[in-house]
């Protein structure tokens, strides 16, 4: 297997001309997130996920973990290598500084969150669902509990977890059985199963802080009444050090198809007198907080998707220009490298493209949750999370789907070679195909861009979305360059597709429920497409400009051209059909009955 190198120059080239990092150091309260800054962290970043990391990877794959009588074990290297993740301050990156993390900005903490992600996937879940957990508590914990549990989350001296799936209630949180009760301290004694919880218990750290949602005795059926409850391992004492062991249990780890060394826990709360636990915020608002660590894991869910592109790219590529098989179909020539061919050549550069134009979408959400985050004025504040909120939804489907068809890709590359454990090529895709399932599948990523982020302003969002995306498509065109006029030419023809597509959505969506939800995936799908040619588009503007002035890496700048050049002759034409999809509605589904199935 090759091995992973961080593309550092891609990674900086998104975050300066697509995410807007330059301009943050104005911002007050990333002052210090200079250019020179930005290159250190993300040199050492690349040098730390390439030579302590990705290693680790194919041990991880092939060792898993295990189940013993004192708890689950991780293999080896892993607690090592969690030792120095923490100990080099990667942990807390983009956390605030009061608590002891970094306190910079998304928008750089994002590269390296995608570097840990590509170098080992697996490892980079725990990490994951702990900052979410810190912004759980950051949101609604007491000042007493903040105390207590944050600093050492954020170090990650402690790690976070989620617990929100039951037995018998999977994307369905209404249907949630386990309960808390209310004891004369005020603590709670928390009861109940949850099943598919990561790292719900492993051998990296003394504790782990569970989340955990379950009901009050007087809540309200169904999502309204849903509370958040705060569960450790350990308790922990006045004095800052860890106490008795709560009743919080891994009864078992799952056998997977992937991410073979994350253990995927079933957690038994209460089996020996109750769990003891702490209200976090209000009661019945559970879901309402756990929807803010959510968008944290979707958002970071979906650069997972877009890590394994990038490390099966790096991979195919490798093995392309090292494999002589067949005859140059051109020139004639004996035995040449697979990459002289045509149609890996037109694989290698979808897996590319893709990757690239996903990566600047997670990038410029990222972007838009430090504007929202340092705003001061309010309405400025909600325009800035909207944005950012519309975009969680396109990255996390849009991310994990390409993930997905990108590894299957890579395998495609290596031929029958693909198919062998031995070569690796097959890990990532079995890895990243968990990514469009949990924290919500690529269905749920769907309704919810169309319920809660398209319609919530009736269209607002969506409209300075599509205005971005016009005058995009209006810059390339008056360039005067053929092949940035071809990129533009191809972005309109996809905009409108995504607007014609959106308008009979919202004519549709009371008097025709039924299609609407059938047009959802295929309309994100349609979202994800266009976006991705929005911000290749803004790409090859930027190149062109350093091209213009013959500054940099000019071979770097001609590869972006061509790479957006290449997505918008490949893909933008999908955007049309993608449209006529969403607009067939109920028609797809007409005359299907039961008997069809």
């Amino acid at each position: 297997m090759s091995d992973y190198r961080a593309p550092v120059k891609d990674m900086r080239f998104v975050m300066d001309e697509l995410a807007g990092f330059r301009e943050l150091s104005q911002i007050a309260g990333y002052e210090d997130a200079t250019p020179d800054l930005a290159d250190a962290i993300l040199d050492e970043a690349a040098k730390f996920t390439g030579e302590v990391l990705a290693p680790l990877n194919r041990i991880g794959d092939q060792q898993g973990c295990k189940l013993t009588p004192n708890g689950v074990t991780t293999p080896p290297g892993w607690k090592e290598a969690y030792k120095a993740f923490c100990e080099a301050g990667w942990n807390g990156i983009s956390s605030p500084a009061d608590f002891g993390g970094q306190g910079l900005p998304d928008t750089l903490g994002v590269a390296v969150k995608e570097m840990v992600c590509s170098a080992n996937l697996s490892f980079s879940l725990g990490p994951l669902l702990t900052t979410g957990a810190v912004e759980a508590l950051i949101t609604c914990a007491s000042d007493e509990l903040k105390a207590i549990y944050l600093e050492k989350m954020i170090t990650g001296q402690w790690t976070g977890t989620m617990n929100l799936t039951e037995p018998q209630a999977g994307s369905d949180l209404a249907l949630i059985r386990s309960r808390a009760e209310p004891q004369a301290d005020g603590s709670y004694r928390v009861f109940g199963q949850k099943i598919f919880i990561t790292s719900g218990e492993h051998d990296m750290t003394d504790n782990i802080v569970h989340l955990v949602l379950a009901r009050l005795p007087d809540a309200p059926a169904g999502v309204k009444g849903i509370s958040m409850f705060l569960v450790p391992k350990f308790l922990v004492n006045a004095d800052g050090s860890l106490g008795a062991r709560n009743d919080a249990h891994c009864v078992s780890i799952e056998h997977k198809l992937g991410i073979h060394a994350s253990p995927t826990c079933v957690m038994a709360y209460g089996d020996n007198g109750g769990a003891v636990g702490y209200l976090l915020g209000e009661a019945n608002r559970g879901l309402e907080y756990m929807f803010i660590m959510m968008n944290e894991a979707r958002l970071g869910v979906g650069l997972q998707g877009i890590a394994l592109g990038e490390r099966a790219y790096q991979q195919a590529l490798g093995y392309a220009r090292e494999r002589k098989q067949g005859r140059d179909a051109l020139t004639g020539e004996a035995l040449v490298t697979l990459d002289r061919h045509p149609d890996i050549r037109r694989m290698l550069m979808l897996m590319k493209c893709r990757v690239e134009a996903c990566r600047a979408m997670a990038y410029y959400a990222s972007g838009l949750l430090d504007r929202a985050h340092a705003a001061t004025d309010a309405d400025e504040k909600k325009r800035q999370l909207y944005l950012a909120e519309f975009m969680i939804p396109i990255v996390k489907g849009g991310g994990t789907e390409m993930g997905i068809e990108v590894t299957s890709l890579g395998i495609q590359i290596y031929g029958g070679m693909g198919f062998i454990e031995e070569t690796g090529a097959a890990q990532h895709w079995r890895d990243s195909r968990i990514t469009t399932i949990y924290e919500g599948t690529t269905g749920i990523q769907a309704n919810d861009l169309l319920f809660r982020k398209l319609m919530r302003d009736q269209g607002a969002t969506a409209k300075v979305v599509f205005g971005e995306i016009y005058a995009t498509a209006k810059a390339l065109g008056a360039s005067g360059k053929p092949e940035l006029q071809a990129i533009g030419q191809r972005l309109g023809t996809a905009l409108k597709a995504w607007t014609d597509a959106t308008e009979w959505l919202a004519a549709n969506a009371k008097t025709g429920l039924s299609g609407v939800l059938t047009a959802a995936v295929p309309y994100l799908h349609l979202a994800v497409t266009v976006c991705g040619g929005w911000f290749m588009g803004k790409a090859a503007l930027a190149a062109t400009g350093y091209l213009d002035r013959e500054e940099g890496d000019q071979i770097f700048y001609r590869a972006k051209i061509a790479t957006a050049r290449f997505y918008a002759d490949q893909m933008l034409p999908q955007a049309t059909a993608y449209g006529e999809t969403v607009r067939a509605g109920d028609a797809a589904l007409a005359g299907v009955g039961d008997e069809v199935f």
